[in-house]
């Protein structure tokens, strides 16, 4: 039977009740939360610190994201951890809670397609962590300006803006994993671990896989130098499969302008380059493209294949 009208009929009614069910539901309360009292305890820890390089730091904001005080991390580091972990929480049971509440079929018998129903999920929860991203950039930066004196630059409000958009690919990236958990398995709970697994994988283990997988690829001989830089080049393409790694190297290129290279780097290419100088936001962007673009195109395919398993499964009434 061929459809009629537009797939995406009854996105919008969906990404804003789905936007708005995750805004009022005490899940998001409690993650949003920890979230801000996490944000607020690193960022005063780093004001801490920072206050005393007021009028000699030309990137004073920047810091506030970035400097850590022991035994508090940085609210970078903080964001990294727990962005995930966000978008684990909004899309765990995103398919399979409607199969749970016997729910589905009542949904798709009213002129709304599959494909609207999964867009709109993932959309609203989109929607929900870029308002909780840019709560939290807004509170840093006020609590920056009420603390230090000083508003932020131009040049530190467009690393803002692009430090918001990798944060929030990132997390788009966990929230169309955790969605695709949810269509794939039948249990929430099931979706919920098979989620949080892979996010431990990630964060946890995999920074001690891509030595061995890379060593096992392409080991060091002594006799040859060059077999170490070909080992260090797998080992960081084998690092870079991760999204945390993205996450990371773009943020540190954003919010550090004195970052010039995020690979291997040789001291023949440093010749002519004045160090410790910071890079203007346009060459930090350009930096930091194959990171931004990875992270994209990760949230496209594992939406991609989430959407094909959902089209493809049996729905009764």
């Amino acid at each position: 039977m061929r459809r009629e009208g537009s797939p995406f009929t009854g996105l919008s009614a969906v990404a804003m009740k789905e936007a708005a069910d995750h805004m009022t539901s005490a899940r998001m309360h409690l993650v949003m939360l920890l979230v801000i009292l996490t944000a607020i305890g690193s960022i005063y820890a780093a004001i801490g610190q920072i206050k005393s390089t007021v009028g000699q730091d030309a990137f004073l904001f920047l810091h506030l994201f970035t400097t850590a005080r022991q035994p508090l991390p940085s609210f970078v580091a903080f964001l990294g951890f727990l962005l995930p972990l966000i978008g684990i929480a909004l899309g765990f049971d995103a398919v399979n809670g409607e199969y749970s509440r016997r729910t589905m079929s009542r949904i798709l018998s009213q002129p709304i397609y599959r494909d609207a129903l999964l867009a709109g999920k993932f959309l609203g929860g989109l929607l929900v962590i870029g308002i909780c991203l840019v709560t939290l950039w807004l509170l840093v930066t006020g609590l920056g300006i009420l603390t230090l004196g000083l508003p932020p630059t131009s040049e530190e409000i467009l690393r803002g803006i692009a430090f918001l958009a990798a944060s929030l690919a990132y997390a788009g990236v966990w929230l169309a994993v955790s969605m695709l958990f949810s269509t794939l398995f039948r249990s929430p709970s099931t979706s919920a671990l098979a989620a949080l697994t892979l996010w431990l994988l990630f964060t946890i283990f995999w920074g001690m896989l891509a030595p061995l997988v890379a060593g096992a690829i392409a080991p060091v001989d002594p006799f040859n130098p060059i077999t170490v830089v070909h080992q260090a080049e797998w080992q960081q393409a084998l690092a870079r499969i991760s999204p945390n790694t993205l996450y990371g190297e773009a943020t540190t290129a954003l919010l550090d302008p004195s970052t010039r290279s995020l690979g291997l780097i040789f001291l023949n290419q440093l010749q002519g380059a004045l160090m410790g100088a910071p890079l203007p936001f346009e060459a930090s962007a350009l930096l930091i493209w194959p990171q931004l673009a990875g992270l994209i195109a990760a949230m496209v395919v594992v939406y991609t294949i989430a959407y094909v398993a959902f089209q493809r499964q049996e729905i009764r009434a």
